[in-house]
């Protein structure tokens, strides 16, 4: 069954086309210059030639972020002597070379002789606990230091300790 479209019904469409025809009109993009039909290419030409550097959003260079440098030392089989001379001495060049890390091994002291000796102390006599301790009343290396922290598995777990050191760019003494 066909309806038949009635004279007001048409009358109406006409309206509402009419009407947004106008709309059209005033929210239509805006012509091109007539008098310059070049100025698309004359702008592109003129962006090309700028001699001025446009930043690459992708790569922003980073002047704040200290790359992580990690040095190692291994203290097996040096006497409390030996050890604390020696991590004094990496630790001092290693701040000057700007390390951030120092993974210090010392080993757990399982194998250590001193044990046997009832006149030494077990813990303090054993590299695991009189290093850190040596560098933790040293007033000259803790101005160095940020933290010393357990080590990761990986990097000897219960027998090694890490080492973080300050920059030595923004170094005050």
């Amino acid at each position: 069954m066909i309806k038949k479209i009635k004279d007001k019904d048409k009358e109406d469409w006409e309206n509402f086309l009419n009407n947004n025809k106008k709309k059209l009109n005033k929210n239509s993009v805006k012509k091109k210059d007539i008098k310059n039909p070049d100025k698309d290419k004359l702008d592109w030409e003129n962006f090309l030639n700028n001699k001025e550097k446009i930043p690459d959003k992708d790569f922003v260079h980073k002047k704040n972020i200290r790359y992580e440098k990690i040095k190692k030392i291994d203290l097996h089989g040096y006497t409390i002597d030996e050890a604390n001379k020696t991590i004094e001495q990496f630790i001092h060049k290693c701040f000057d070379e700007n390390v951030t890390k120092i993974i210090v091994i010392t080993g757990k002291g399982l194998r250590s002789k001193n044990a046997e000796n009832p006149y030494l102390s077990k813990d303090l006599s054993i590299l695991k606990y009189s290093v850190p301790e040596f560098i933790e009343d040293n007033k000259i290396l803790t101005q160095f230091i940020i933290e010393t922290t357990d080590a990761k598995i990986e990097d000897g777990g219960s027998g090694a300790f890490y080492i973080h050191l300050k920059n030595k760019n923004k170094f005050k003494e």
